[in-house]
C-alpha cells in the first residue's frame, strides 16, 4: 500500500521578498528553502514553526493572469487554515505584528477561531481545535 500526503500548496504573490517577510516575520513561519532557479524564479518554501501538514510554495506572479489572482485565489472564501495550540498567544502576536483580523475571536463547536488576512487579502482561519 502506498502512502500519500499533501505537502506543498502554491500561493501566488507579487514579490518573493515581500511575501517571505510577511510569512516569516509577521506570522512566524520558518523558511525551509529559498533557492534561485535558472529562469530567474525562486523555489521559496515556508511553513508554520514546528508545524505539521503542508508548506507554502511562494510563487511570484509572472504574467497578467497570475497577477490578477493575487489575493483572490479562493474566490473570497477562507482558503487556508492555520492550526495553533494556543489561540490567545498567536492571536495577540499576530495583532502586534499588524496582521488584520476580519472578526473578533469566536467559539465554535470545533474550537476557537478568527478570520485574518494575509499580505494580499487571502483569507485564513486561525484555529485552536477543541480538545476532545
Amino acid at each position: 500500500m502506498s502512502a500519500n500526503s499533501l505537502f506543498l500548496v502554491s500561493l501566488v504573490v507579487d514579490s518573493y521578498d515581500r511575501a517571505k517577510t510577511f510569512y516569516c516575520d509577521a506570522l512566524g513561519f520558518d523558511c525551509l528553502e529559498d533557492t534561485a532557479m535558472p529562469d530567474g524564479k525562486r523555489w521559496l518554501v515556508v511553513c508554520p514553526k514546528g508545524g505539521e501538514g503542508a508548506s507554502l510554495l511562494l510563487a511570484e506572479a509572472s504574467d497578467d493572469t497570475q497577477r490578477a489572482a493575487i489575493g483572490n485565489q479562493t474566490g473570497g472564501r477562507v482558503g487556508f487554515f492555520l492550526k495553533t495550540d494556543d489561540f490567545a498567544r498567536d492571536h495577540a502576536r499576530f495583532m502586534q505584528a499588524g496582521v488584520i483580523f476580519r472578526e473578533a475571536p469566536r467559539h465554535e463547536p470545533y474550537g476557537t477561531v478568527a478570520v485574518f488576512e494575509d499580505l494580499y487579502g487571502n483569507l485564513w482561519d486561525l484555529i485552536e481545535q477543541r480538545k476532545s
